[in-house]
């Protein structure tokens, strides 16, 4: 297969300019495998933007390497950013990482590290020009593959894009498709320099390839293939039985200029083979073709004996060729048969040969591979019997590739035994962390737990400190004088928690009338109650239960004067009464206060919102209670 595709390709170099040339080359060769023919222009498009620069050689991948990457638009989404090669832009294909985390193909690694003298990782340029390091730097031992990244590009979902082709299915089954495609172009197997569809191209060959048109021997009137089996001559030029031959003159003028190379024909070229290149090609020609060449050597004994039956002498082909009776030429041709399949049978086991036709096929650029046989015409070619054996040659040249080949695999032995100690040093090592990683775990929930019990602690610490704190914020506001100034902040706030319902009435700190007196506050309806719901704030005397009611005097007595401070003109709202005994709010408590009372008219709450008085100032009140403790 990749024989013929070098085929193809040579077919197509035309005389230009070195890129016209390979660009040329790399679209023939990307039709042939199937692939669309923008493929190469992507890479090309990468290899101008990224700037690289070539130590004098070309710009543009070899004619036998794939573009690097899978085009996105075979994708069915938008593929992900990390699914992207940094060089050649298309998806991943064998993703490698490099050490400062950035993705390429492993040929588009390959191929700047080869061709290019500055080898900086282009993603690293593009985001930090500034703070490239030694990790930015491409080298194939500093990169390792990115199985996962691969994992996943081989399951995306993709659809082929040759028009007519309804083809969807992953990303791991796209190359096997676009080598089968029937609606792919590729170009004609006979060098006419047409692209066809594929599906199309057996008919193309008959009915239009101008290389495939064959002559009649017999009028030497030139015709498609199709039209040969309906052609009747007219005359008879020849009284051989010899039908048609191809004719290969066109194919010659098809082929590209290969420069001043010489060139030798194949050994078995007067038996049909019109094999032509440089020695060393020559030699792995004739050692790859073995088959092929023993299926012309039958060929030409069966028209040996066709030609004894219809002819009672052997024409001499030369004036120096000596004269061969037919039995004795067939015998020794038989013989030669028989060497050649006991080569073959001794090279079975080793390979097929066709494997290493292949090979040899794609390591050498060089010369022009193009294997074409004609019939044998006893009347106008002279028959060379007299080549030397070859069969050794053969069996040299396959057993040297045979030992090559077992060298190969015995270092590719050596290298898998190297890998695999250092996977079951791997493996070690990673049960080991595994064991650390699950004590590491248990010791994390055991201090998970410890921080759970120590936040708890924590929470009940800051309730104690919370609850010392307001005692002592109250021990600095208590007064044992009977004499308090309460200050009450965010007025405005609290009145609207008071219209609302949420937040009905204040109380004030606590304080004694004395020392080891009665223990009182006062609490205060912003929006008033009773008498002054809506009108009025409500201001009232509450008495509490305090640590030394027993030695009191009950019912509570003393005077009560409310004011209500005015923090400019120094017009106080000053209201006072004095206990009703009879009452229970003046009584001695037993719970933890009494019911309040005083003065549900205090204050009228237009009063309070006048502009004229200052009793609200930057949103605070002051409010005083004397309580009189003369009697």
């Amino acid at each position: 297969m990749v024989s013929m595709n070098v085929l193809q390709i040579s077919r197509f170099v035309i005389p230009g300019s070195f890129k016209e040339k390979a660009e040329l080359n790399y679209k023939a060769y990307s039709s042939s495998l199937g692939k669309p023919l923008w493929v190469h222009e992507q890479f090309l498009m990468a290899q101008e933007s990224n700037g690289f620069v070539c130590n004098g050689l070309p710009l543009l991948p070899d004619e036998n390497e794939l573009p690097s990457g899978f085009p996105q638009i075979i994708c069915d989404d938008v593929p992900e950013e990390k699914y992207l090669c940094s060089f050649c832009k298309n998806v991943l294909r064998k993703a490698y990482q490099t050490l400062c985390g950035h993705r390429y193909c492993w040929a588009c690694v390959e191929w700047i590290v080869k061709y290019n003298t500055s080898s900086v990782c282009q993603k690293c340029k593009e985001d930090d020009p500034q703070n490239i390091n030694e990790d930015s730097i491409l080298a194939l031992g500093k990169m390792f593959s990115d199985a996962a990244v691969s994992k996943e590009i081989l399951d995306l979902k993709v659809h082929c894009i040759n028009p007519g082709c309804t083809w969807k299915s992953i990303m791991k089954n796209y190359e096997d498709h676009v080598t089968q495609c029937e609606f792919s172009l590729i170009p004609c197997s006979t060098g006419c320099g047409l692209m066809v569809l594929r599906k199309k191209l057996a008919d193309h060959l008959e009915k239009e390839c101008k290389n495939n048109m064959v002559e009649c021997q017999q009028c030497d009137v030139r015709m498609f293939m199709n039209d040969l089996q309906k052609h009747v001559c007219e005359k008879v030029h020849s009284k051989e039985k010899k039908t048609f031959k191809f004719d290969s003159a066109n194919k010659e003028k098809s082929r590209s200029p290969g420069g001043n190379r010489t060139r030798d024909s194949c050994r078995f070229s007067d038996l049909g083979c019109n094999f032509k290149a440089g020695k060393e090609r020559l030699k792995d020609h004739e050692n790859s073709s073995v088959a092929a060449h023993l299926t012309l050597l039958l060929q030409f004994a069966n028209n040996l004996k066709t030609s004894d039956l219809h002819n009672s002498d052997i024409v001499n082909n030369d004036e120096n060729a000596s004269v061969l009776s037919v039995p004795s030429l067939i015998t020794q041709l038989q013989l030669r048969v028989q060497e050649i399949e006991k080569n073959m049978l001794s090279l079975s086991y080793r390979g097929s040969l066709t494997s290493l036709h292949t090979q040899a096929a794609v390591e050498s650029n060089d010369d022009l591979e193009m294997d074409h046989y004609e019939g044998t015409s006893s009347s106008k070619n002279s028959l060379d019997l007299q080549t030397p054996p070859f069969s050794g040659q053969i069996l040299a040249g396959c057993q040297n590739k045979i030992d090559a080949l077992e060298r190969k695999i015995q270092t590719f032995e050596n290298i898998v035994t190297v890998l695999n100690r250092e996977v079951e040093k791997t493996q070690t090592t990673m049960l080991a962390f595994e064991r650390q990683n699950k004590i590491d775990q248990d010791t994390i929930k055991a201090l998970e737990c410890k921080v759970s019990d120590q936040q708890h602690i924590l929470a009940l610490k800051e309730m104690v400190i919370s609850n010392f704190r307001m005692q002592l914020l109250t021990l600095e506001q208590i007064s044992y004088d009977g004499i308090l100034i309460w200050k009450i902040t965010d007025v405005g706030r609290k009145r609207q928690d008071a219209i609302s319902g949420r937040v009905t009435s204040l109380y004030s700190p606590a304080f004694y009338t004395s020392r080891y007196g009665y223990k009182v506050r006062m609490r205060i309806y912003l929006q008033g109650d009773g008498a002054g719901r809506g009108t009025h704030i409500s201001l009232f005397f509450v008495i509490m239960k305090g640590e030394y009611d027993a030695l009191l005097h009950w019912p509570f007595k003393q005077k009560v004067t409310f004011m209500l401070l005015d923090q400019n003109s120094r017009e106080h709202i000053i209201d006072a009464f004095r206990p009703d005994v009879s009452s229970s709010s003046f009584q001695r408590p037993v719970g933890e206060m009494n019911i309040a009372s005083g003065c549900p008219t205090f204050l009228p709450l237009s009063k309070l919102d006048s502009p004229k008085q200052a009793y609200l100032k930057n949103d605070v009140m002051f409010i005083k209670c004397i309580v009189d403790t003369t009697n």
